[in-house]
């Protein structure tokens, strides 16, 4: 499948649904500056730190997975932060969309370890923003207080240059590797995600279908627990 071209990628989406009402007052709220570039990089760095990163609560189904749920949440993981990013960014009007990767993550709570039974985790979500004629790659899913907690320096995002994962943390212990990219999109590849995840993750998943079978524990609390780097 051939990657979006940027004028398919201003209109809303299911999924990355830019005219959501909350996204537009988001959008308004924090496109901040005098140019596409300045807008899109208050926008990246809204999305990084107002919406908390937790990829134990994870809802694949269509409503979980709206760029606005993770608004209204105040949480999300690497695939809902990217569509909410995508849907501010078009909201704006800055040509947006998802682009994926598997990496390999060197550092996640032992729950996850031992539910994941792997480190790799596939359809990572990062966005692609349209700037100064060309795609630009920012990731906004790490917070930056969990940043600090796990010892990681935070992704910054100029609209420059890509803001992808650092391969160490601050310490110089592996974080990030990225072993394969699957592509970028206008709209979050939902059925393929779910069926990748059903084969790959299977005591992940709930019988059920869409939940992760993580949400009644705390992540938060979990990472409290970690041992320190």
């Amino acid at each position: 499948m051939n990657p979006a071209l940027p004028e398919d990628c201003l209109a809303a989406t299911p999924l990355v649904d830019s005219t959501h009402p909350a996204v537009l007052a988001f959008a308004q709220a924090h496109a901040i500056g005098a140019t596409p570039r300045e807008q899109a990089v208050s926008l990246y760095y809204a999305v990084r730190d107002r919406i908390r990163y937790d990829p134990y609560r994870i809802d694949l189904g269509s409503e979980g997975m709206r760029a606005s749920t993770a608004l209204a949440l105040g949480y999300g993981w690497c695939v809902t932060k990217a569509a909410l990013l995508a849907a501010a960014a078009r909201a704006a009007g800055i040509p947006a969309r998802v682009g994926f990767a598997d990496v390999r993550n060197h550092l996640s709570t032992q729950r996850m370890r031992e539910t994941m039974t792997t480190d790799v985790f596939i359809w990572h979500g990062y966005t692609e923003l349209w700037l100064d004629g060309q795609w630009r790659k920012a990731t906004p899913a790490f917070n930056v207080e969990l940043c600090d907690r796990f010892d990681l320096l935070p992704l910054e995002f100029d609209g420059v240059a890509d803001s992808i994962y650092h391969p160490f943390d601050k310490s110089g212990q592996r974080h990030m590797e990225y072993l394969r990219e699957r592509g970028s999109f206008a709209e979050v590849p939902l059925a393929r995600i779910v069926a990748d995840f059903r084969e790959v993750y299977p005591r992940w998943l709930q019988s059920a279908g869409v939940r992760i079978g993580l949400h009644d524990a705390d992540f938060l609390a979990d990472v409290e627990r970690e041992p320190q780097p």
